[in-house]
């Protein structure tokens, strides 16, 4: 029994070192946070504190007009004209079923009508 009782006091010991413990780590938790909240307003990263980087109107269309260059190079059949990306295509080919293809397909649609007509009368 005695083993039993050294057994409970060495982990009531343990258990109030680790209390310890976890109240250190809390400390230098709540320490780290209000460090952290003294430096930037609150509910903002520090992403969010840096410069913003002010781009000019000009500097801007320029950008604008160097990546529609950019894309129509990009592009097969484009064509540039006066700097500025203009693409030039034509209209999709036209295809066209042949005259035996339009003869199976109206047929098939033939073949659905009457099967709909007679579900309806057997209704």
């Amino acid at each position: 029994m005695s083993g039993l009782i050294n057994a409970l006091q060495e982990l009531r010991a343990e258990r109030t070192r680790a209390q310890s413990q976890v109240e250190k780590l809390d400390q230098a938790i709540s320490l780290l946070v209000s460090l952290n909240n003294t430096s930037a307003p609150k509910g903002t990263s520090h992403k969010a504190t840096r410069p913003v980087r002010v781009i000019s109107a000009a500097s801007r269309r320029k950008m604008a007009k160097a990546q529609k260059l950019r894309w129509a190079k990009a592009r097969n059949g484009s064509r540039l004209t006066k700097g500025v990306a203009t693409v030039v295509r034509s209209a999709p080919a036209k295809r066209t079923l042949s005259a035996a293809a339009r003869k199976k397909i109206a047929a098939f649609q033939r073949e659905r009508w009457a099967k709909l007509k007679a579900a309806k009368k057997a209704a």
